[in-house]
């Protein structure tokens, strides 16, 4: 993890960066600061350093994984490394549920919006435990 951070914190320092030189070179040559880059780059930033800050958190409670040392091996890493959806049709329902909510939003319906987001609630939680149906057991079986 101190891998994924170090690029996360790096890029949101780059972001950053740009936002201050984006304005200041606005500024320059029009007289006044364009907002909507300056706040889109600093978003940027902020979104980078937000996921940086997690990596960071999550690299002081886990032990060094054979990427983050320099001694590290290839054959090290080998294994299993967690279950992966063979295929879902449900991201599309959240893509079908956002675009609905997004269509409320852009003729300001109500009902549309409220919609939308019922249905991406419903949709994300259905991906979420798609592979925890099934029959339950317990202790008496």
């Amino acid at each position: 993890m101190k891998t994924e951070y170090k690029i996360f914190v790096g890029v949101a320092g780059f972001l950053f960066a740009a936002a201050a030189l984006y304005g200041f070179w606005t500024h320059g040559e029009t007289g006044q600061v364009e907002w909507i880059g300056v706040v889109a780059l600093i978003m940027s930033g902020l979104l980078c350093s937000m996921c940086g800050g997690f990596f960071w958190f999550v690299a002081r409670r886990i032990d060094l994984r054979p990427e983050d040392r320099e001694d590290g091996e290839i054959a090290e890493g080998a294994g299993e490394i967690g279950f992966f959806s063979p295929g879902s049709y449900w991201p599309f329902g959240i893509a079908l549920s956002a675009s609905i909510a997004a269509l409320g939003l852009v003729f300001w319906m109500w009902w549309l919006i409220a919609a939308g987001l019922i249905l991406v609630i419903f949709s994300a939680s259905s991906m979420l435990f798609e592979y925890y149906s099934g029959t339950r057991h317990t202790a008496e079986h």
